[in-house]
């Protein structure tokens, strides 16, 4: 399904609404706005196949684009909206973007126009700043009428690697109509998602989860309450006004929540939540049993990756029989292997492969990468590079994510682009980065520097290290410490031996 189904359904009732302003968008109004932008990328000569950027804070516009893109069967790439000018320039010229939807509230917008010469199309939400057209000006003098031969299209959402710099996930187009609806989207869903469910998003919407949660939820009829950010208080406070149903969660909002003081937790009535979904970081077992506790047995986990190589799924009763699971396969089964491809013993971690019918995927512009995360003798077997294991029953259990990956409040932070950055700094002779424990977060950003001055003032040069961070890094990846050591330790091959590193902050 798609707006245009269900706006011959209950074309006046609400599909979206903005919990902090309380904007609404009816479904007539989500159908004919996103024909319109359907429209102008026509109309600016795009067609099937063409790739779209979008960077933008959480505001109903985000959802009239993403439909407008999808239903012109074209590649739309959410971009994170607290990166840097630089990388998040990077990503549109990648990606090959020709039109880029911008908002007028992100510093980031007007800062950008320098790194995309070449994406021709640019429109921005609000005050258009120079070099970009107004968004609402343009969506005015087009017809809500559907463009022609209106196709299925697709995202692809830019996942960073050890490597550096991000890569676009790429999956080929089905050719659909977009009466068939997204791929993947049925009735028939583990969640129960329907044309009744009232669905809460509190997390940003460039997030592959998030975004694909709440197309989801729209494909299926539901309707989407959006957060514009995250807040603990008001995340219980709409569950209660909005009579939430279905919501999604990282494991570190659970820790917020779970902090809040009593008389903030058990004021609002959450009668109405049903279903609580989380993912992207691990969940503390004990932060579950709470959250549990509190909500009920609710809660409903998966494991799956922006790549769609396979899902795992648990839900609470299940959870509670195996604590600290992350469930069964219910998409591509699941094979352990070790570092030379050689299927693992029930119980015993090794990297995690889900075997597809044919790999629906490619690393856009990455081919070594695209390699690297398929098995090296059944190309059908797939990796996000994350290590596990099988119980009896088939119930994976995660023991690592991604080699050094950081995970900080869900959000995945890959340590090489950082020492990417630092290692350019003429003070630093070596430098490595990792994630050490973090009450709130999970894990935060650490960097182990070697100076390139045995007698370099540490804490000038920790000051001037973040300083420097800050010039080229988005707020979330800069360091939350600086170490400091003689000498980095690497293997005589120049590997650097991070874990050495790692084990003694853990």
């Amino acid at each position: 399904m798609y707006p245009g189904h269900w706006a011959t359904v209950k074309a006046n009732t609400t599909a979206i609404t903005n919990t902090v302003t309380g904007d609404t968008l009816s479904w007539a109004e989500l159908n004919d706005q996103s024909n319109q932008v359907a429209q102008l990328l026509s109309h600016r000569g795009l067609g099937q196949g063409d790739h779209v950027g979008l960077v933008m804070d959480n505001q109903l516009a985000f959802f009239v684009i993403a439909w407008g893109v999808l239903r012109s069967g074209m590649y739309l790439t959410c971009i994170n909206r607290y990166l840097t000018a630089d990388e998040a320039g990077y990503i549109v010229n990648d990606s090959g973007s020709m039109a880029l939807f911008a908002s007028d509230t992100l510093e980031v917008t007007a800062q950008l126009l320098e790194h995309v010469p070449d994406c021709a199309h640019r429109f921005c939400t609000g005050t258009a700043p120079a070099g970009y057209q107004s968004f609402s000006d343009e969506l005015a003098h087009m017809s809500v009428t559907p463009i022609l031969d209106e196709r299925m299209g697709d995202s692809m959402l830019y996942s960073s690697g050890t490597t550096g710099r991000p890569k676009g996930i790429k999956r080929p187009l089905t050719g659909q109509p977009i009466s068939d609806g997204i791929p993947g989207v049925n009735r028939a869903n583990a969640y129960g998602i329907d044309e009744n469910t009232r669905y809460l998003s509190p997390a940003p919407l460039y997030h592959a989860a998030p975004f694909g949660y709440c197309m989801r939820t729209l494909s299926l009829g539901g309707s989407v309450y959006m957060m514009e950010r995250f807040d603990e208080v008001q995340s219980l406070a709409n569950i209660e006004k909005y009579h939430i149903t279905h919501s999604q969660w990282v494991p570190t909002m659970f820790v917020r929540m779970l902090k809040l003081p009593v008389s903030d937790r058990t004021r609002f009535d959450l009668s109405s939540h049903k279903v609580a979904v989380h993912a992207a970081a691990p969940c503390p077992v004990v932060v579950k049993h709470q959250m549990m506790d509190w909500w009920g047995p609710i809660l409903w986990e998966y494991y799956a990756g922006t790549e769609r190589n396979g899902t795992t799924i648990i839900n609470p009763q299940q959870w509670l029989s195996h604590p600290g699971s992350v469930g069964q396969a219910v998409s591509n089964p699941i094979h352990i292997c070790d570092d030379q491809g050689s299927e693992l013993p029930t119980g015993e971690a090794g990297t995690i492969f889900f075997e597809q019918t044919e790999k629906s995927f490619e690393y856009h512009n990455a081919p070594d990468k695209t390699s690297s995360a398929t098995h090296p003798t059944k190309p059908n077997w797939t990796t996000l590079g994350d290590v596990g294991y099988l119980d009896r029953e088939g119930y994976l259990y995660l023991t690592d994510r991604k080699a050094f990956m950081i995970i900080s409040g869900g959000v995945n932070i890959y340590p090489q682009e950082i020492e990417d950055v630092l290692i350019l700094h003429p003070d630093v002779r070596d430098v490595a980065v990792f994630g050490i424990p973090n009450a709130d977060f999970g894990e935060e950003v650490k960097a182990v520097i070697e100076p390139a001055a045995s007698s370099a003032d540490t804490i000038l040069l920790a000051d001037t290290l973040d300083e420097y961070a800050r010039a080229h890094l988005a707020s979330y990846k800069i360091p939350r410490s600086f170490d400091f050591i003689d000498e980095i330790p690497r293997l005589p091959t120049g590997k650097l031996y991070k874990r050495l590193l790692k084990d003694k902050y853990w």
